[in-house]
């Protein structure tokens, strides 16, 4: 998934992106509001994690800016501010979450995985598609009862085809989910990663829906219409 992360304090920036794309996330991270208003407007993000003190534009501001235009991407607000009055001001200013500084990497992860699943309408916390489980905890997956050996990418592409069964995703909408600013993309990453999918899944996983693109189906709901 794609996050946007908005931490003006290089240290902990850079931390918390390192520790976030390490866990598997693809993350572009800024260190103004400004930034993060035109990143949120120019981009489709999973989630967002932003930063209440942020120079030029107060992460509450990019906040509120974001709703107004009735963009509902999940936001976690990132604060040093513990009294009530500043909780309450965020999660009323539209925040879906606030986790006060200092915090630690396992507790932001583990909250960003409950926006994601609340923003798709599934609290539970593993995917369950047909045979196919999707653990967004361990980033793993198995089929039936037999583990896939997936690497980062493929994960995320499987991810991002489970999100929504049965429904077409472009190449560069998958590429969207899977790289951030700077990545180097491969004329055909999207390809080999599906390739590689099929051979661990099964050839009727996944359906190349021609002109549109890639779609993943259990193979007992059938083919596509």
């Amino acid at each position: 998934m794609r996050l946007l992360l908005a931490e003006d304090d290089r240290a902990l920036g850079q931390a918390l992106a390192d520790g976030l794309r390490h866990i598997g996330h693809t993350v572009d991270w800024v260190e103004d509001g400004l930034h993060a208003k035109n990143a949120l407007a120019d981009t489709r993000y999973a989630a967002a994690i932003l930063d209440w003190n942020l120079p030029r534009l107060s992460g509450v501001d990019v906040l509120a800016a974001l709703r107004q235009r009735g963009d509902r991407t999940p936001v976690l607000v990132l604060t040093a501010r513990d009294a009530l009055e500043d909780r309450v001001q965020g999660l009323d200013s539209g925040a879906d979450d606030y986790v006060v500084k200092p915090v630690h990497l396992d507790e932001l992860a583990a909250r960003v995985r409950a926006l994601l699943r609340r923003s798709e309408g599934d609290p539970a916390p593993v995917q369950r598609i047909g045979a196919l489980t999707l653990d967004p905890g361990t980033r793993s997956a198995r089929l039936g009862d037999s583990p896939l050996d997936l690497s980062p990418r493929e994960y995320a592409v499987l991810e991002a085809l489970a999100a929504r069964p049965g429904h077409a995703l472009s190449r560069a909408q998958l590429e969207d989910a899977l790289y951030g600013w700077g990545d180097e993309v491969a004329s055909n990453a999207i390809e080999v990663h599906v390739h590689h999918l099929r051979r661990k899944l099964g050839d009727d996983w996944i359906r190349t829906l021609r002109g549109v693109g890639y779609a993943l189906y259990p193979p007992a709901q059938g083919a596509p219409p």
